[in-house]
């Protein structure tokens, strides 16, 4: 979507929208027969990840709310189609998934917005890699020589100093006979739970010598780059920043926000003559920064080919010696899978070798997600090993988990309720059992001891670590699977312990990760566990509406109970209008759900009709303030992202000279107010990345003219399953939406977990 400069805002009075006549969904037989490709496609979310470094503006949508007519509102039973769209469906981003703070263009101001976030990345990363480095060591060590009884304790330590004791003579062996009984064991149920170890809150990286920032700023003054860049520019290249940038301008690059031509004219006062296209250290820069590109769509690799590509659409004269020279200097690594095809027993005739699969494509990644992807595969095989199989009575579920150390469930929100009862289950047999979930709005259906899977890895909540950075847990189900990243999972299954099963349960149709990798898609792919499917269908109007989008239909559902209503609108002002409207009138006099409990769903964050113009919009009629808390007033609903691809919904309960403090579910958290601009965000509409593993009971989906080339089948899937009693579809795309559901699925991501699992456990299934 484009970002017009105007601005957009609610009419000061509008009557009243009545959704008693509101029309059905809309039927399938409205999709066009020609297989027209809906303009630019793919998935608009895993767009907005690449928006830290494209940006989307800063204004907000332009056009006045339409006129409504007393035939004009929902009671027409018919779409209209988007009349004057404004702008073309170009692909619209945000960096984070609470919004950019700012435009990565020329500007100073713009990039300082994008460098701002990556401090909060950076923070979030150090502190993983830093967990994995624990867990690194603790493998080697275990790796390594024990001396004999050196880990034992009591009665088995006891027992081997007796026996040297009788070898060097100093005992007789009639001790062992002679020692009393020990003590009958308590039941389990009176055993005190195992003592773990909580580690302690990660530490904040210190802040770079004000010595190396002052360097760092003579250089980008010299180089005419924004001088508010040098602390960033400084934690990213550390000590030496100065000197690393002098001998390689390029390095830029590595600042969030930051693009190529503006790291080429940095390059160029710095270098003068001898700075051109096909400098090798331009070459490796460039690189480095498209795979970093890839990873905010959702790759863990990218195929060389398109890698030589990206570095030729950027002037690099010879693309093939570039990738050459950025592998052979270990700023990237390269990879190709070995073949598991079996050798034929004679020779092939021409016809057959022809028919025979081709070789597998060189693969070009960074080493961050290259160890995340190999340390997860390990971790995954190491649980199947180790598991003992014990034979469960109870549902196929529970049978399945209790036989294998990693399972796999899948199904609709319905199905929500079996991991929990196997969680239930597994208790009442003495094992120690979690469940975990994406975000805090997903715990109510898991129950009341789930907790977030960010909360688990930092200790916040859990059973916390034992001396050996392991968690105390015999079960781990894990709702929402596919939202996690590769890097997420990969630490999540480093903390299990040996023999500890794990279940992935999830629906493989929603939205992906945010971040890069597809961990539950490439373990559903390669077939190395037990996948056990629900049965149990979603009910109602909106469980078959849904049902159907993933199945690429979207037909016509009867709702007597104005379950679902269609709005159709003809531009993106009126799209403001009327969901303003819904929001603040119409569902909750209507269906009976306030205001406060109803979530506005659009396909990104910037355009005339994105969060931005939504939000502001819904502020001005719900919560008016003058936003004295840095842009917030008290009761204002926020969007807060604590690290980056992770959202979580707030409320406002004031500030102090700390910062802004928030009522996210039942905690109280505390922004600092140099953090507010760049992780908080106005909450009342959310993209449907930011609003998954969610649900609320009434959502309203805004879909404008110029939203229809970010939408696909998985999106339209995960923003209509937010809504459990009430979904309101303010319908401006025409038959964009039909031919969206039938034919527009998600562009694939790169990555390697699948054949990495397949090559470590694919012979233990035979």
């Amino acid at each position: 979507m484009t970002e017009p400069s105007g601005e957009t805002a609610p009419e000061a009075v509008a009557p009243a929208e009545d959704l008693g006549e509101a029309p059905e969904a809309p039927a399938s037989d409205d999709r066009p027969d020609a297989a027209e490709e809906p303009g630019t496609g793919g998935d608009p979310d895993a767009r907005e990840q690449s928006g830290a470094a494209e940006g989307a503006g800063s204004g907000e949508g332009s056009g006045s709310a339409g006129e409504v007519r007393a035939d004009d509102g929902p009671g027409s039973g018919e779409e209209s189609g988007s009349g004057d769209e404004s702008g073309s469906a170009e692909q619209t981003a945000a960096g984070d998934e609470a919004g950019s703070a700012g435009e990565a263009g020329t500007e100073a101001g713009g990039v300082e917005g994008a460098a701002a976030e990556l401090s909060d990345a950076q923070t979030e990363l150090a502190a993983q890699r830093e967990l994995r480095a624990r867990i690194e060591a603790r493998k080697a060590e275990k790796s390594g020589p024990v001396a004999g009884g050196a880990k034992l304790s009591g009665t088995a330590a006891d027992l081997l100093a007796a026996v040297r004791a009788v070898e060097g003579g100093t005992a007789s062996g009639s001790t062992f006979y002679e020692a009393p009984e020990p003590a009958p064991r308590r039941p389990a149920a009176e055993t005190a739970p195992p003592m773990t170890v909580r580690p302690p809150a990660p530490q904040q990286p210190a802040a770079p010598a004000p010595g190396t920032t002052a360097a760092v700023r003579e250089v980008l003054a010299q180089g005419g780059a924004p001088e508010a860049l040098a602390g960033q520019v400084a934690a990213a290249l550390g000590e030496g920043a100065a000197a690393a940038l002098r001998e390689d301008p390029w390095q830029l690059l590595a600042v969030s926000g930051v693009r190529p031509e503006q790291a080429d004219g940095f390059a160029r006062a710095l270098l003068g003559p001898a700075c051109g296209p096909g400098d090798p250290r331009r070459a490796v820069a460039l690189t480095a920064w498209l795979l970093e590109r890839a990873a905010l769509q959702g790759h863990t690799a990218l195929e060389i080919q398109a890698v030589r590509a990206g570095l030729a659409g950027h002037a690099v004269p010879d693309p093939e010696q570039a990738v050459e020279t950025a592998v052979s200097e270990g700023a990237v690594l390269a990879f190709q899978e070995e073949e598991t095809a079996e050798e034929p027993e004679e020779e092939t005739s021409e016809e057959q070798e022809q028919a025979q699969a081709p070789a597998a494509p060189v693969l070009i990644g960074l080493d961050r997600y290259a160890l995340a992807e190999e340390s997860l595969a390990d971790g995954l095989a190491r649980l199947v090993r180790t598991a003992k199989a014990d034979a469960w009575e109870g549902s196929e579920l529970e049978r399945a988990t209790g036989a294998h150390g990693l399972v796999l469930h899948t199904g609709g929100e319905a199905s929500r309720a079996e991991p929990p009862a196997l969680a239930a289950a597994a208790r009442e047999r003495g094992l120690r059992t979690l469940v975990a979930v994406h975000a805090d709005g997903g715990r109510r259906s898991a129950g009341a001891e789930a907790v977030t899977v960010a909360a688990l890895l930092s200790g916040a909540a859990g059973p916390g670590r034992d001396e050996d950075g392991a968690f105390a847990l015999d079960l781990l189900v894990v709702l929402d699977a596919p939202q996690l990243d590769v890097e997420t999972g990969a630490m999540l299954v480093e903390s299990l312990p040996d023999g500890c099963r794990l279940v992935l349960s999830g629906d493989p149709e929603v939205l992906g990760a945010p971040g890069a990798g597809r961990v539950f898609a490439d373990v559903l792919a390669a077939r190395v566990c037990p996948r056990i499917a629900s049965r149990v269908p979603d009910p109602g109007p909106l469980g078959e509406l849904v049902s159907g989008i993933g199945v690429g239909e979207l037909n016509q559902v009867e709702a007597p109970g104005k379950e679902i209503v269609i709005v159709p609108v003809r531009d993106a002002g009126e799209a403001v209008h009327r969901t303003v409207q819904l929001v603040a009138d119409s569902v909750p006099r209507a269906i009976g759900v306030p205001s406060e409990q109803t979530q506005v769903v659009t396909v990104g964050h910037g355009g005339s009709a994105g969060t931005r113009a939504l939000n502001a919009a819904l502020k001005q009629r719900l919560n008016p303030g003058p936003g004295r808390f840095g842009g917030y007033d008290s009761g204002d609903r926020v969007a807060y992202a604590p690290a980056p691809g992770r959202t979580v919904a707030g409320t406002v309960l004031g500030a102090d000279a700390e910062g802004l403090r928030l009522r996210c579910g039942e905690e109280e958290v505390l922004v600092p107010k140099e953090r507010v601009e760049s992780v908080l965000r106005h909450g009342w509409a959310l993209t449907a990345h930011q609003a998954a593993g969610t649900r609320w009971p009434a959502v309203v989906v805004v879909l404008p003219g110029d939203a229809a080339g970010g939408l696909s089948r998985p999106w339209v899937y995960t923003a209509f399953g937010r809504a459990e009693r009430h979904l309101s579809v303010v319908h401006g795309v025409d038959q964009a939406l039909p031919r969206a559901v039938a034919e527009d699925v998600a562009p694939e991501r790169t990555t390697r977990l699948r054949p990495l699992l397949e090559g470590l456990l694919a012979a233990d299934e035979e």
